[in-house]
């Protein structure tokens, strides 16, 4: 029985709370976390500071720490608490999360990619878990991981259909250098051959809205 995907809410024929990509997405999320907040360690003191000032005694003034990058590495104790809505959900005992938070993040992050079929197949709370990790890694991308390649040209929505019929929809990009744009979402690839076609199909739905 086809469902809908709890987080981009498109038909899911799995008939599970995340559909594939979703899923895909979220557990590499996870996955890359750990190594996100150890890198965001690298960001917490400006480093054009270094020797500006004097102290009271003569030397140097201490570095001032980046409020929103520590405010940051904070939200990754979400995490856990994950963990143990997922631990509650299904009635366990509650996660064994000890030592400094690093550790912490590596064993709710195992944890909760043990479970990660049960929270797919069944678990209402599936697509707010996705949302969050998702905000989360991409503000910590926005510091640690930021892409330095320009986004290159959007030519609109992407006009492929699926086996239900319905219109794929993702934002469209031609990337710098590129000839052809491909759909992140669902991999339709355009050519310039079809670029007045694509078109015609974004304004006849546009006006069809």
């Amino acid at each position: 029985m086809d469902t809908t995907c709890t987080h981009c809410h498109t038909p899911d024929p799995t008939g599970s709370t995340l559909c594939v990509p979703c899923t895909t997405t979220l557990t590499g999320q996870l996955t890359d976390l750990p190594r996100m907040y150890e890198a965001l360690a690298e960001h917490l003191t400006p480093g054009s500071s270094s020797g500006q000032g004097r102290g009271g005694k003569g030397g140097p003034a201490p570095l001032p720490l980046r409020v929103d990058v520590l405010d940051l590495r904070g939200e990754f104790d979400t995490v856990c608490g994950w963990l143990a809505a997922v631990h509650d959900a299904r009635h366990l005992r509650g996660p064994r999360l000890t030592g400094d938070t690093l550790t912490r993040l590596h064993t709710a992050v195992a944890g909760l990619l043990a479970h990660m079929p049960w929270i797919v197949a069944t678990w209402p709370g599936a697509g707010d878990l996705a949302q969050e990790i998702g905000d989360l890694h991409r503000s910590a991308a926005t510091v640690v991981d930021p892409d330095p390649r320009p986004r290159g040209r959007r030519i609109g929505h992407c006009q492929s259909i699926d086996t239900s019929g319905a219109i794929c929809g993702a934002v469209l990009w031609l990337a710098p250098g590129e000839q052809v744009a491909r759909c992140d979402w669902c991999s339709m690839a355009w050519p310039p051959t079809t670029w007045m076609q694509l078109r015609a199909w974004q304004t006849e739905n546009a006006d069809a809205a």
